[in-house]
């Protein structure tokens, strides 16, 4: 396994615990994320990926697939 990157991001369209479990669930059922944190109140993300199975734009991808836009 490559050395795990770690990326912030602010996501629009969070605006319950509800939200950012659903994008949460949707981030870690993506092969090669270790771990994904959303906080709805402050609209930031923290996720923590292998880059040699996933990459920054799969991420972006699949919030998006979600129903929210990744900034």
């Amino acid at each position: 396994m490559a050395t795990a990157t770690s990326m912030t991001f602010t996501v629009q369209g969070l605006h319950c615990t509800g939200c950012a479990d659903t994008l949460g669930s949707a981030l870690r059922n993506l092969d090669g994320v270790i771990r994904a944190r959303v906080d709805y109140e402050t609209g930031q993300m923290e996720v923590r990926f292998d880059p040699d199975r996933v990459s920054e734009d799969d991420v972006r991808e699949r919030i998006r697939d979600s129903g929210f836009e990744p900034d």
